[in-house]
């Protein structure tokens, strides 16, 4: 079993996002996607990139992905990475495609003098957590996350 993670390339435009609609359809929520694949490739290939994708592979069949952006830590003076979605299809769990994302990350972090890899989880996903566990992921459980989005960003932004 040969596993291998690698960063996306534009060719893979179609299957980053087709890992996107999996995830969704995993996370019950597809009705929220209103991502196109036009979206992904101008996201994570036009040209001033603000997010990037990695790629899992067993066997060389694409299995996975991670898609992630830069972050910045004011208390710590610098960057580090945001994963914003990690996906193994289901007949390949439990075969190291997660971890192998996750250490080219890691590595990242450590090559550039990152301060930090973050990633939030739905609380229901157990199997995920249990991954995140076994790396030595702490939970941050005094932080909540908030979020703006539509009529109530727009009329902030309006203010």
């Amino acid at each position: 079993m040969a596993l291998t993670a690698r960063a996306a390339a534009s060719q893979d435009t179609a299957l980053v996002h087709g890992f996107i609609l999996a995830l969704a359809e995993y996370e019950k929520l597809s009705h929220a996607v209103a991502a196109t694949e036009a979206d992904t490739a101008a996201a994570l290939f036009g040209p001033n990139p603000r997010a990037f994708a990695g790629i899992a592979e067993l066997d060389g069949r694409p299995v996975g992905f991670s898609l992630w952006f830069y972050t910045f830590s004011t208390f710590a003076g610098r960057h580090g990475i945001w994963l914003e979605d990690l996906f193994v299809v289901p007949e390949a769990r439990g075969r190291g495609a997660a971890r192998a994302l996750m250490r080219s990350l890691a590595r990242r972090c450590v090559d550039e003098g990152l301060a930090r890899l973050e990633w939030a989880v739905l609380d229901w996903n157990a199997p995920a957590i249990a991954v995140y566990d076994r790396l030595g992921a702490a939970a941050l459980d005094d932080w909540t996350i908030r979020r703006l989005t539509g009529p109530a960003l727009e009329a902030l932004a309006g203010a």
